[in-house]
């Protein structure tokens, strides 16, 4: 089978490597979409890892199934979670599913940008989904973002009237936009790329900004001469968060979903004079999962409007350079060599 085998962004191999063997409690998928996360792009993260077989955010169809897989069967098309709880530890006890080691450390083999992947038992138990006729594969992709993101409003009490204020409007930023205004927000995103800007305003946002500038400024001009109730950090810039804490009211929230890799200098005094609260998120949990294929198999999110580029896996590396761009685009998924005309 074909994997990419990732050393940097502008190395990425097509290699032939054994399709996995599978046994009692695994199962074989055939990928059909694989999305590429911005984390996948950041070489100083990734690097470190390489040579590795990236790709997390993956859906399929059964090749292959042994015993011991419940009622998961060739054939099935499904959404398969690269980390997943273990469901037994303390953690997982008081229902702190992204605090789990195992959902930190487990991982599907070799990862989605391949050809098959094999999915171990814990993944199939705790991590595998039917994706319903109504979703394509591309959106089944975009399910572990969304997943994410629901996990990180679930931090927040966003109420209906409430000022969201959304710093960058990449995939991530989109997503968090059609939450809050599922939630009857007021919406107000920000970017310094005018594309994004321009996309937020078509998924729901009511006004936008340019991050390039006076961002706490500019959300005042179009606020009613207001700061934002919560504030969601999508962008992993230092500015952003400056802008954040700058842009947030008395006794609002802040949300870091993205955060600098540098530390962060906290106003402390400032924070705990007007009661911020401040919270990050990382990951989802399969119920986040769930809620997910819910919004999207019925419409309330709109995904597949967030695709924008489509590419095979042996072009892996022009996904990557789309996306590490981030000039006109959003979501870039790769499918199987001779897909590329399927969703």
């Amino acid at each position: 089978m074909k994997v990419a085998v990732y050393h940097s962004n502008s190395d990425i191999k097509i290699e032939e490597h054994p399709v996995p063997e599978i046994k009692d409690g695994e199962i074989l998928v055939r990928m059909k979409s694989s999305g590429i996360c911005g984390t996948d792009v950041m070489e100083w993260y990734r690097k470190k890892k390489a040579p590795c077989v990236l790709g997390h955010e993956m859906a399929g169809v059964i090749a292959d199934a042994e015993s011991g897989v419940g009622h998961f069967k060739k054939g099935d098309r499904v959404f398969v979670s690269h980390h997943v709880p273990c469901h037994s530890c303390e953690y997982c006890r008081q229902g702190k599913y992204t605090a789990c080691e195992a959902l930190h450390t487990g991982n599907y083999f070799p990862g989605g940008f391949a050809e098959y992947i094999k999915v171990p038992a814990e993944n199939v138990k705790y991590g595998t989904f039917y994706l319903p006729d109504a979703v394509s594969f591309d959106e089944g992709a975009m399910i572990e973002p969304l997943g994410c993101a629901i996990a990180g409003q679930k931090r927040l009490g966003i109420r209906e009237g409430q000022t969201v204020f959304v710093i960058g409007s990449g995939i991530s930023g989109i997503l968090h936009i059609q939450l809050a205004k599922m939630r009857k927000a007021r919406v107000i995103a920000s970017d310094i790329n005018t594309y994004r800007l321009g996309k937020a305003v078509e998924f729901g946002a009511d006004a936008v900004i340019n991050a390039a500038g006076d961002s706490s400024g500019q959300l005042r001009e179009v606020n009613n001469n207001r700061p934002a109730d919560v504030v969601i950090v999508c962008a992993a810039a230092q500015k952003a968060a400056v802008d954040a804490f700058a842009s947030v009211d008395r006794r609002g929230e802040i949300l870091f979903f993205a955060a600098p890799r540098d530390d962060i200098p906290i106003p402390s005094m400032n924070l705990w004079r007007n009661e911020i609260a401040m919270m990050f998120s990382y990951g989802a949990s399969p119920d986040d999962i769930k809620e997910a294929i819910h919004l999207t198999e019925n419409g309330y999110v709109n995904v597949a409007g967030m695709v924008t580029h489509r590419v095979p896996l042996a072009a892996i590396m022009d996904g990557f350079r789309i996306t590490a761009e981030a000039n006109e685009s959003l979501k870039v998924v790769v499918v199987p060599d001779g897909d590329i005309q399927e969703s």
